[in-house]
């Protein structure tokens, strides 16, 4: 079974991210940063207090048409204003999203806020906005034990990526989905972009459910970001042993995050 991982950057490379995802091979694809925009196609803009970013109108279903052959489950963080072409206004869904193979039956699903809760903004904030965990779980039949694939998209603040009592609090939510869901055989997978250094304790926490970090201090930016700190992404199993491969992809860029991949 192979399991990918990637910030979506709200679809912002989106042609070189839609030709990537039927050849990865993933039998399961975790999104950060979808979008989704009720009757619109195309190109939005969005904006908050730091940034103006391009972003597909409904990265949802342009991902579903690149992968028809696999199930959608998409969780909503929050809600707020973006612009077409012509200047009108929508409002456009934020979230995150997993796409199972239609080959693996889904025998469970679970959500949880690990960060706030949904809000339906007047207008982005820069920060502390919403963020939800999202856990699907399917079968490994060639093992024959269930699989947890839980991805999160963590907090972003912009005063930098160090631990602060809201990304314990995040944590301590993240830890909470995983106890509750998982079976005393379940293999456990949990990825995303967290928005956290190595160090953070966020992974002693993690560590405490028995799960292991596969990416440590690599490099999980492409060339599209230009600030020095070059750690978001991350992947932990809770059983080492079934990892059979795990790369952190330079290439293809497909978003300002390099994509992960597990094989297990």
């Amino acid at each position: 079974m192979r399991i990918a991982s990637v910030n979506a950057w709200g679809g912002a490379m989106s042609e070189e991210l839609l030709q990537w995802l039927p050849t990865s091979g993933a039998d399961i694809v975790c999104l950060q940063e979808v979008t989704r925009t009720p009757g619109l196609s195309g190109w939005t803009r969005f904006e908050d207090g730091d940034r103006s970013l391009p972003q597909r109108a409904d990265l949802l279903h342009d991902v579903r048409a690149a992968l028809p052959r696999h199930q959608a489950i998409f969780v909503t963080s929050d809600s707020g204003p973006v612009q077409d072409d012509t200047g009108s206004r929508h409002r456009q869904d934020f979230g995150v999203a997993t796409f199972v193979g239609e080959h693996l039956p889904v025998v469970g699903a679970d959500s949880a806020f690990v960060h706030g809760e949904f809000a339906d903004h007047v207008r982005w904030p820069a920060t502390d906005r919403p963020r939800a965990a999202l856990a699907v779980r399917t079968v490994d039949r060639a093992a024959g034990r269930s699989v947890w694939v839980v991805q999160m998209h963590g907090l972003r603040d912009a005063a930098g990526k160090a631990d602060t009592p809201a990304r314990r609090r995040q944590a301590d939510r993240l830890a909470e989905l995983v106890r509750r869901i998982r079976g005393p055989h379940d293999l456990v997978v949990v990825c995303g972009d967290f928005n956290l250094l190595p160090g953070s304790e966020t992974f002693e926490v993690l560590a405490g459910l028995g799960l292991t970090d596969l990416v440590g201090t690599a490099d999980t930016r492409t060339s599209r970001y230009a600030k020095p700190i070059r750690h978001a992404s991350y992947m932990l199993v809770s059983d080492v042993s079934a990892v059979e491969r795990f790369e952190i992809l330079a290439e293809p860029e497909v978003s300002d995050h390099r994509a992960l991949v597990l094989d297990i």
